[in-house]
């Protein structure tokens, strides 16, 4: 019972500081970004917290469990372009929009708004489904609540924390969140690993194949795991909506050199722990086979905090693992929330619908859109099987459709208006087909045209090839399209 007051305490305390924070929202841009003020300390705690979602806790820890350390080329696939984010966050915070549509739009056209818009409402409503799914996990497990009404709490939640101050609650709250995640992780992981029997009881309980740098698969299916991360952070519009609510370009840069510290920290020691449960677990006899796939196997970080005394530790500690379990779902299902649906607000109701609304409307309309995509995402929890396909498909669904021509726009001057708006089409095309196929040969009994993990590799490489050819076939874009890329005026 402590465990279910804990969790009720923790969401109290973040929905309060949300309805404080609603008092002071007075405009579209303190909704959106935070008024642009958020200092360095505040917008490293959001990104962390954004990026270390349900696909991290329960999709690469279940995928830990059963591949061993070789999960780390999904983890990887984010350290890599956080790198290369280093030199884009100053530029992305001196162009000062509000979404990456608008930066669609301000260098190719229209269109590239609209398509961007459409692939970043497919994905992320994808993704604040698992983290509805996630949030039933843990009621489930820490209060015998049946999952289906766990989920439906979750959401109930996410959507009215995300609809009271938007970016303004979320930023708030997420350097709280980022310290209880990195406190609880970084301490589990030594005591687990020492009352288990540390090296000894590994080799002894698991296959050599979990400590091999592929484990029992190949490069192909290194890159099917690393690619679809590393193509969605580099397009992932949370983070250049982040990007834009912070108060210099400064602030920005600094952000992402203790970002991709700590998500490199946390992700090894989340791999980490669920490796050294799953051993532990399944040399038990009461539950021997229990962790061994599908959403199973993704519970394993849940498990491990609810029964932390089986593992040899604290109670406290196992509190604590809980309330960053929570603060991994909620902050992740906020950010993912808010994003579509200011992409929504501003990139089509106000752009093409209503250009003239008031500052004071545009939050009630954007309060609505938070709603309907909360819907909307609950009803996406049908058509996945696992939360790791889920994840699989939204980030490639972003990263073959949204980031190579959102790259091309800061980084390759010959790009034109027809290649990018191509490449988004392409990229998302080939994502979707694939994807309903899937859902068609599984709801036949079929076998799928391709597994989610490798639906990148088509995809991007089209995506990509057409960007390419297009621009080069295509008159150059006049430097009016381009110029404000790469001047160093604001």
């Amino acid at each position: 019972m402590i465990f279910l007051w804990v969790v009720i305490f923790y969401l109290i305390m973040l929905m309060a500081i949300s309805i404080r924070k609603s008092f002071i929202v007075k405009n579209q841009e303190d909704f959106m970004v935070a008024g642009r003020k958020v200092s360095t300390a505040k917008l490293v705690g959001t990104l962390l917290c954004t990026w270390l979602g349900s696909g991290t806790l329960l999709a690469g820890a279940g995928l830990a469990a059963n591949v061993g350390f070789s999960e780390l080329w999904m983890a990887a696939g984010a350290w890599v372009a956080i790198v290369i984010v280093f030199f884009l966050a100053g530029k992305v915070r001196r162009i000062a929009e509000f979404t990456v549509p608008d930066i669609l739009e301000l260098r190719y056209n229209k269109w590239a708004r609209i398509l961007g818009t459409l692939v970043i409402v497919i994905a992320y409503t994808t993704i604040v489904g698992y983290q509805f799914r996630a949030g039933g996990f843990v009621l489930d497990l820490v209060a015998g609540v049946p999952e289906w009404q766990g989920v439906i709490l979750t959401a109930l939640f996410i959507i009215i924390f995300t609809a009271f101050a938007g970016m303004m609650s979320i930023v708030s709250v997420d350097l709280i969140n980022g310290a209880i995640i990195t406190i609880a992780v970084v301490i589990a992981v030594p005591i687990v690993y020492f009352n288990i029997g540390g090296a000894e009881h590994l080799t002894a309980t698991l296959d050599p194949s979990h400590f091999q740098v592929f484990g029992e698969n190949n490069f192909f299916w290194a890159m099917g795991v690393f690619l679809p991360t590393f193509f969605l952070l580099l397009g992932e519009s949370n983070m250049y909506q982040k990007f834009f609510s912070a108060k210099n370009e400064k602030s920005a840069k600094n952000a992402v050199v203790w970002w991709v510290s700590g998500t490199i920290i946390v992700e090894t020691a989340l791999a980490s722990l669920a490796i050294f449960a799953f051993s532990h677990f399944n040399a038990l006899d009461h539950m021997s086979e229990f962790f061994l796939s599908g959403e199973d196997a993704e519970r394993i970080i849940l498990h491990t905090a609810r029964y932390s005394s089986e593992v040899g530790v604290p109670m406290w500690a196992g509190l604590l693992l809980i309330c960053a379990s929570v603060a991994i779902i909620t902050s992740t299902g906020n950010s993912f929330l808010l994003t579509p649906s200011t992409n929504l607000t501003r990139d089509i109701y106000q752009r093409f619908i209503n250009p003239n609304i008031s500052g004071k409307k545009i939050i009630y309309i954007q309060r609505g859109m938070v709603i309907v995509l909360g819907v909307l995402a609950y009803m996406l929890l049908t058509q996945f099987s696992t939360i790791l396909a889920m994840a699989l498909t939204a980030y490639t669904m972003v990263g073959a459709g949204l980031t190579p021509a959102l790259l091309a726009a800061f980084l390759w001057k010959r790009v034109t208006t027809a290649g990018g708006v191509a490449s988004i089409a392409t990229g998302m095309g080939i994502t979707l087909i694939i994807t309903i196929t899937n859902s068609i040969l599984t709801a036949t009994n079929n076998p799928q045209l391709l597994a989610e993990e490798y639906i990148i590799l088509p995809a991007a490489a089209m995506s990509i090839t057409v960007l390419i050819v297009v621009s080069l076939l295509t008159s150059p874009d006049p430097k009016s399209k381009w110029g404000r890329f790469y001047s160093k005026e604001e």
